[in-house]
């Protein structure tokens, strides 16, 4: 990219409980000509913000449209179980489906597991997002089950979390709108998050290096192997007027008579 092809900035979505915050710090230190605009959208929207042209590229939550978006799944969180900190469940380091049968568990509407079906007893309603369903357990009304970035980022010192195996999971993927070929400040974004070096021949022509002394050595002891009487293997042309000799063994002593036979 050159001149008025370069973009005057990025958009990168992201949702609640995904932290970007390392990877644009790498995109400042390789782009520093590029600004990097943050758009936060909730789980529901992003897919439909990157769609529809409002972000570049998006840190999402899986599943979304594959015929409409492409995605690189990034990793797996752990789903966690928000509980007050006197709750009977802190003694364990972990927390069983069937320890919540009697709980009341809440399902807030922003809900992001997709549970088939909820563990516990349902709550009389549904809070409207995991803000509120925070809200609630800390009254102790209830206890909530999310990804564990979910948990960190509603924290509050009166409650705690512990994780919960078993369970519907949450996946994160970076995505953009599916086209032929990632533009290339997508790409380079790629490269970012999946811990490209600045070089890499993916995203932007890579920076030619200067050989270095060692590599100039190598180098030069190849072309010395492959040149008329090196040590790379050649094979040793005859002296001229003499011809190579035919009788001797192999790996022998080359040229070596037999015996003549008896008459």
């Amino acid at each position: 990219m050159t001149g008025s092809d370069i973009p005057s900035s990025f958009r990168l979505a992201y949702v609640p409980g995904v932290t970007p915050t390392k990877w644009v710090r790498v995109w400042h230190e390789r782009l520093p000509d590029i600004p990097l605009e943050l758009v936060q959208a909730t789980a529901a929207d992003a897919p439909g913000l990157l769609a529809d042209g409002g972000a570049d590229a998006g840190l999402v939550r899986l599943p979304v449209d594959r015929d409409v978006l492409a995605a690189i799944p990034l990793y797996t969180e752990t789903t966690v179980v928000v509980i007050p900190k006197d709750h009977v469940a802190t003694a364990a380091e972990e927390v069983s489906l069937a320890e919540l049968a009697d709980e009341i568990v809440l399902h807030p509407l922003d809900d992001v597991l997709g549970w088939e079906t909820l563990p516990g007893r349902p709550a009389v309603e549904r809070p409207a997002t995991t803000a509120d369903a925070v809200e609630l357990v800390a009254a102790g009304v209830g206890v909530l089950l999310v990804p564990q970035s979910l948990a960190r980022l509603h924290h509050r010192k009166d409650l705690t979390y512990r994780p919960v195996p078993e369970t519907p999971e949450s996946r994160v993927a970076l995505s953009w709108p599916r086209a032929d070929e990632a533009p290339d400040l997508v790409e380079e974004f790629i490269g970012i998050v999946r811990g490209r070096t600045v070089n890499s021949t993916r995203g932007r022509a890579a920076t030619p290096q200067r050989p270095t002394a060692k590599a100039k050595e190598k180098a030069k002891g190849k072309r010395a192997g492959t040149g008329g009487g090196g040590q790379g293997g050649a094979r040793h042309k005859p002296a001229a007027g003499r011809k190579p000799s035919s009788g001797g063994r192999a790996g022998g002593q080359g040229g070596k008579r037999g015996k003549p036979r008896g008459r």
